[in-house]
């Protein structure tokens, strides 16, 4: 199974950037319902992709500067249930 959402935040690209890999800021909006999760880090393009792998799935993250701010593009493949698809809705509130 493979899920894609894009998003425009109205959010300078670093500060989107800063939000979607800085431990301490992914603490606040990854871990929603408390649990703990592990990834594994496995691709980096600093201020452009990183790609990870947890439980049966892999996820990409890029993003890019637009006229209006910073688009993200999420693409997870693997197994349903909880993705970072659902969790980029609590990054997307943060900036509203």
């Amino acid at each position: 199974m493979e899920v894609t959402r894009e998003v425009v935040l109205e959010a300078p690209l670093d500060e989107v950037w800063d939000a979607l890999t800085d431990p301490a800021q992914l603490e606040e909006w990854f871990s929603e319902d408390g649990e703990e999760r592990e990834l594994v880090v496995e691709e980096v393009e600093t201020r452009r992709r990183f790609a990870y792998t947890w439980d049966d799935g892999t996820v990409a993250i890029e993003i890019e500067e637009v006229e209006r701010g910073t688009r993200i593009v999420v693409t997870e493949t693997g197994e349903p249930g909880w993705n970072a698809v659902f969790a980029l809705r609590a990054l997307t509130h943060a900036y509203a």
